[in-house]
């Protein structure tokens, strides 16, 4: 026997229907979120189980994410998950009807129907382990603490850009404690220039600056040279948005270091670190971002290609009669083709097989992005291997088949 259900979450409730596998709608409700709905999905479900029948039942949910308590408690009911991209959602509801309407109720209709004829084309939530999702919430949770701090040194630097130029040619890295010590002090061009020697040295010195007396006298001269300025009602209202952004930024800096040794601690208790440290171009914090997003599901990925397909760094081929053309991919996890990236340009330091594989991509007339992409696409590819046998990256046995291509090719 199957039963099929559509769920339409929302933040404090879920729009569910029921089917049969003839597309039969049993049941549609609108269930609180927490235990209380819970308890009535199963009661819904149950209820069209008959206790006499000796048929084993499957329950398979289609609902537009893979997170939270509510899909943890399905997965643990022994229903089959389909996590669906609201985006194929959509889609798929354009196949029944052009007008454009939509509800919730018709949401969780089109879900069911999703799972109910087009499952196979779907991909389950993953199995992953518990360390592995721990994994995924620490380093997502450190990942974006970092681009949330690019964001606020770019507002840093804006400001300073409208009202206070000098400080951004006097401080070459905003984002240095010696720099927001500064600014915290001296956020506009008044008190910029009454700086003293020492002051600027004193900064200098708590962050461990190289060549102090020279640095001091390159800032001091930059913060006192002329220049055009606000009126200071402006000035004031420009330095204190100043330090507002200096204080972010020291609290982030802050809690970026503390998630850091959140994301090596776990990372290291997990049974595929090392695997995954073997890899050139990966270390401790760019292992466990890839780590993360791909899971250590073992059945997820049929093969290297299926990974690379998930990973967003095999091409895309469009082809209509006698025209055909060759893409990059750009719909993808952004976490994770940036950590891939990330590991294909330090790969070419630390490996000569990935420098040969990309310089021949170059000479084969691929800019450098293009070369990096396809780097990257076989690193991806030789780390399944290394996962699927369980064993540790070895240069010579990575990249023999495709050095014995190239000879036969020359």
């Amino acid at each position: 026997m199957l039963l099929l259900v559509g769920d339409d979450w929302a933040e404090d409730h879920h729009d569910v229907e029921l089917q049969d596998e003839t597309g039969r709608r049993l049941g549609r409700a609108r269930l609180p979120e927490g235990i209380a709905g819970m308890a009535r999905l199963h009661a819904m479900i149950g209820g069209h189980v008959g206790e006499d029948d000796d048929e084993p039942v499957q329950v398979i949910v289609g609902i537009e994410t893979e997170r939270g308590p509510w899909v943890q408690a399905l997965i643990a009911a022994g229903y089959l998950v389909y996590a669906i991209n609201p985006l194929q959602v959509a889609r798929y509801r354009e196949r029944h009807g052009v007008s454009g309407a939509k509800s919730d109720a018709g949401d969780a209709h089109t879900l069911a129907d999703m799972v109910r004829t087009d499952r196979h084309q779907l991909r389950p939530v993953a199995g992953d382990s518990d360390l592995a999702e721990a994994v995924k919430v620490i380093t997502r949770a450190h990942k974006t603490l970092i681009w949330d701090k690019t964001r606020h040194l770019l507002r840093l630097r804006r400001a300073l850009l409208d009202f206070f130029p000098a400080a951004a040619a006097a401080y070459d890295d905003l984002a240095a404690p010696d720099v927001l010590q500064l600014l915290d002090t001296a956020p506009d061009p008044v008190s910029a220039a009454a700086l003293g020697t020492e002051q600027i040295a004193a900064a200098l010195r708590g962050a461990r600056r190289r060549d102090i007396p020279g640095k001091t006298a390159k800032i001091q001269a930059a913060l006192r040279a002329p220049h055009l300025s606000l009126p200071g009602v402006v000035a004031g209202a420009y330095a204190a948005t100043v330090r507002t952004q200096v204080a972010i930024l020291t609290v982030l800096a802050a809690q970026i270091e503390a998630m850091q040794g959140q994301v090596e601690a776990h990372f290291g208790q997990h049974p595929d670190a090392e695997i995954y440290r073997s890899q050139p171009g990966l270390g401790v914090l760019l292992g466990a971002r890839v780590l993360a997003e791909f899971g250590d599901d073992k059945t997820r990925y049929v093969d290297a290609k299926a990974r690379k397909n998930y990973a967003g760094t095999s091409p895309i081929t469009r082809q209509s009669g006698k025209k055909k053309i060759v893409l990059a991919r750009y719909v993808h996890n952004d976490r994770l083709i940036d950590a891939l990236g990330l590991q294909a340009f330090a790969a070419l330091g630390g490996s000569p097989g990935a420098r040969a594989y990309h310089d021949q991509q170059q000479a084969r007339g691929a800019g450098h992005r293009a070369a990096l992409r396809q780097l990257g696409n076989r690193l991806v590819g030789i780390l399944h291997g290394c996962l699927k046998t369980g064993t540790t990256y070895d240069e010579d046995t990575a990249w023999a088949h495709h050095q014995k291509d190239h000879e036969l090719a020359a």
